[in-house]
């Protein structure tokens, strides 16, 4: 079958490792189903992986993807949750994996996945949409209605709107009747966020109108002063990622002078990606998708990535 492969890492050269071409079939486990897959979208994970980040050098190669919408074995559209885990929150398992970190990913014909990790596609929603949910759009979810706390009418504070987690921030907080404020050093970033649904947008580390009932960031480095300065007292800031750098250590006085709550998010179980799946069928809300390929031109969405220059999520069809 084709597939799309990380054959070796390289920190300065990520793509010199992404090799397209075929690829045995995938083996089954016991409990384990198999996959064709119709669409699978592109995650920084992805690029990271090549960069030699998370993956163990005895691995390789290993196909890349942790995102996919497909058919299973008895003709079901599926979406897949790329969790491999146990419990009832399988992202607590200390023993959990990503697709691609031990099993083979998404970015091929067929994928093996366990059977409890395929949640049922809502008729009304394309493969290249749902493809989007399990990675950018899950974590999302879970930072804005199960970390965040907020009620209806919060102001939220999306920082770097662009990206794949923070677009799905912007267009489920508008759905979740939160008024969305966004920054992006792009103006035609700003421009297109308000289009998503953003009800004001700001250049990064601008002074705001007022201050915010949470900050979602995933920048790091760069945001993280003006994430701290920009909520309100017994505020919160949800951080699922660190596009920037790492972020630096807080601000130890302001934190508790204004009792505020900085706290992690992971992508979200399988019952929550099934509610997103839910959630979108019943308002209408669909991905920003920057653009979609063909698999075969798939070394052509990773350079996209690695230049930073996406509004959104990059999807491959198969």
């Amino acid at each position: 079958m084709f597939a799309v492969t990380a054959t070796q890492t390289d920190p300065d050269n990520p793509l010199a490792g992404l090799t397209l071409g075929e690829r045995p079939e995938p083996k089954v486990p016991d409990g384990w189903t198999t996959v064709s897959v119709r669409a699978a979208a592109l995650n920084h994970h992805d690029l990271w992986t090549l960069k030699g980040v998370g993956i163990r050098q005895d691995r390789l190669p290993i196909v890349l993807g942790c995102d996919a919408a497909g058919v299973d074995e008895d003709g079901n559209e599926v979406i897949v949750h790329s969790v491999i885990g146990t419990g009832a929150d399988e992202t607590l398992d200390p023993k959990r994996t990503l697709l691609s970190e031990v099993h083979d990913g998404t970015f091929a014909e067929r994928v093996a996945v366990p059977r409890r990790n395929l949640v049922p596609k809502p008729a009304g929603l394309g493969f290249e949409h749902a493809a989007c949910l399990p990675t950018a759009w899950l974590t999302a979810y879970r930072m804005l209605f199960d970390k965040a706390g907020l009620e209806p009418g919060s102001t939220v504070l999306v920082q770097g709107a662009g990206g794949g987690v923070a677009t799905a921030l912007i267009a489920l907080g508008r759905a979740g009747g939160y008024r969305v404020w966004a920054t992006s050093r792009s103006e035609e970033k700003r421009e297109r966020a308000l289009e998503l649904g953003a009800d004001q947008v700001f250049e990064p580390g601008a002074r705001l109108p007022e201050r915010v009932d949470a900050v979602m960031e995933t920048v790091g480095q760069a945001t993280w002063d003006h994430s701290l300065k920009s909520l309100k007292p017994g505020g919160r800031i949800v951080v699922s990622g660190a596009t920037s750098g790492a972020v630096p250590p807080a601000d130890l006085n302001r934190v508790f002078f204004l009792q505020l709550s900085v706290i992690g998010s992971t992508m979200g179980t399988r019952e929550q990606l099934r509610r997103l799946a839910v959630f979108l069928e019943q308002t209408g809300v669909r991905p920003a998708v920057d653009r979609v390929l063909p698999l075969t031109e798939a070394q052509d969405g990773f350079a996209a990535m690695a230049e930073g220059e996406i509004f959104g999520k990059i999807v491959f069809t198969v």
